[in-house]
């Protein structure tokens, strides 16, 4: 695992990185060179003090978070005030950790963040950068993201669990109203219009004289 370690005290940065050889853990003493090696590097995690020098840890947090960078973040830091947690949490981070702490329990929460990460991505489908979750109904493309409605949803889940695969108007009535339901002439264009004014008309291709499809292939 790839760790960015934000933390001005050397002598913890280093007792971490020599207790973590197990992962490769960058160093970074103060937030400017944390954004420094985020824009040049990619990490899996960020282990953030919140007392760091000319910049705060929570503003390098809300920075990250208001650019769309969902870099799961664990904040270690001494301030134990209920509403430092609070804070913290609500500008994004993922987990509040108090100095001093184990090894031990740093490791442990990073394993805990990616297993509700691969729990989460488990009720997603993702076609290049198009997210389709199962659970809420909510589509995303980029920074732009809407919940469906179910007839929506169901034709988006049907394209895109299947992307480059052309579904006919047929198919697609099909997956909206059943065998045998009463069928409105223009439903599956209606559906498609709403799709394409929120997110572009070139996430759905339309075959000319065949149907639909998705474009793309489905990203693991």
């Amino acid at each position: 695992m790839k760790l960015l370690l934000v933390e001005d005290d050397r002598m913890i940065a280093e007792s971490l990185q020599q207790a973590m050889r197990a992962h490769a853990i960058y160093w970074a003493p103060d937030a400017f060179q944390a954004e420094a090696a985020l824009a040049g590097e990619t990490f899996d995690a960020m282990l953030l003090d919140l007392g760091l020098p000319g910049k705060s840890g929570m503003a390098l947090l809300s920075a990250l978070r208001k650019a769309g960078n969902a870099l799961p973040v664990i904040i270690i830091t001494a301030r134990d005030a209920i509403e430092h947690r609070i804070q913290g949490l609500d500008a994004g981070a993922d987990d509040y950790v108090l100095k001093p702490f184990s090894v031990e329990e740093i490791e442990a929460r990073l394993r805990a963040i990616f297993r509700r990460k691969e729990e989460r991505h488990s009720n997603q489908i993702r076609v290049n950068d198009v997210v389709l979750d199962i659970a809420s109904y909510t589509l995303t493309m980029g920074d732009i993201s809407q919940r469906l409605s179910s007839k929506t949803f169901a034709i988006m889940h049907a394209l895109m669990s299947q992307p480059g695969m052309i579904f006919s108007k047929t198919q697609l009535e099909e997956k909206l109203y059943g065998w045998g339901g009463e069928v409105d002439s223009n439903a599956v264009e209606v559906h498609v219009h709403t799709i394409r004014k929120k997110f572009g008309a070139e996430i759905i291709q339309t075959v000319r004289g065949i149907g639909y499809a998705f474009p793309g292939q489905k990203t693991p």
